[in-house]
């Protein structure tokens, strides 16, 4: 199957953003792979809020230069902290195929709506890092995650606050048989591949432990040797925190699995487990839907 070639990393601001650009660029160098650093400038014309034609319009033009100012500081920050982050890692930038056996770096600054620009750009990557969405911040946003996972077609990995030393030597997927789970597995195949260790984490549900069986018998197939462990739970956070602990348990680098919404309408509002997780993980997730 193809491999994991280029990879998207979404920098909203210099803070939450370079664990995103680490771990982005952490994977390029396992897997040879050209690493895109996206930051989005967003229109002053969408900072300045509505309140009729009563504001002034001294006031208007004021409000958007002060908004043009501090968008056009963020991307210079960001700029900043992108070739502090390529200089570190000795990472030679490139803007164009053909693709090379190290990983190469590039910056690109576009305007407009982040989560729009994601969900384009991330259309025609093979990978989408990006940082846990925090509730203390706006940077990463829920929004451009829902993007990056609702309107890409393509795997999201988040990384965790604090930058992983290693990604993808112990590999855990959280397995219930259903077909996000199944994706999110398709998409970690390049890591699954490359693992010195697989952990099945099977959901006890009635059904899923004979599913998890037929996951690693399709694993064999690649090559892939997995072991198989019940998880128990009735509910989002009891799921979600036994999955975190038996990813700790068993040193697990890296979980996949898919992500879930509790409503086809409202897609922003994540599944519990899904939800749980991205709140307390310290390990990078794999996630698809």
């Amino acid at each position: 199957m193809p491999g994991i070639k280029t990879i998207l990393a979404i920098a909203g601001s210099a803070d939450s953003a370079t664990p995103a650009m680490e771990t982005a660029f952490l994977v390029g160098q396992g897997l040879g792979a050209h690493v895109t650093v996206l930051h989005v400038r967003p229109d002053p014309a969408s900072a300045v809020p509505y309140v009729g034609e009563a504001m002034a319009g001294a006031l208007v033009e004021e409000m958007m230069a002060a908004a043009e100012r501090d968008g056009q500081a963020r991307a210079e920050a960001m700029r900043a902290a992108f070739d502090a982050v390529v200089q570190a890692r000795g990472v030679s930038l490139r803007d164009g195929p053909p693709p090379l056996d190290a990983v190469t770096g590039e910056w690109m600054l576009r305007d407009g709506g982040e989560a729009e620009e994601v969900a384009a750009q991330g259309r025609v990557t093979d990978l989408i890092v990006t940082g846990r969405p925090r509730a203390d911040s706006d940077l990463p946003s829920m929004v451009t995650l829902n993007a990056a996972l609702m309107e890409t077609g393509r795997p999201v990995l988040v990384a965790p606050p604090e930058t992983p030393s290693s990604i993808g030597g112990t590999v855990a997927i959280a397995w219930n048989g259903s077909p996000e789970a199944a994706r999110a597995v398709q998409g970690a195949m390049p890591f699954l591949e490359r693992a010195k260790t697989v952990a099945i984490l099977a959901g006890a549900e009635a059904g899923a432990a004979s599913g998890a069986g037929d996951l690693a018998r399709h694993l064999a197939w690649h090559g892939v040797a997995a072991q198989i462990y019940d998880v128990r739970g009735h509910h989002g956070d009891e799921v979600g925190k036994t999955l975190l602990t038996q990813c700790d348990q068993r040193a697990a680098d890296l979980l996949v699995m898919g992500a879930y919404t509790h409503s086809r309408l409202r897609q922003l509002i994540l599944g519990g487990v899904t939800r749980y997780i991205l709140d307390h993980a310290t390990i990078p997730v794999l996630l698809s839907h």
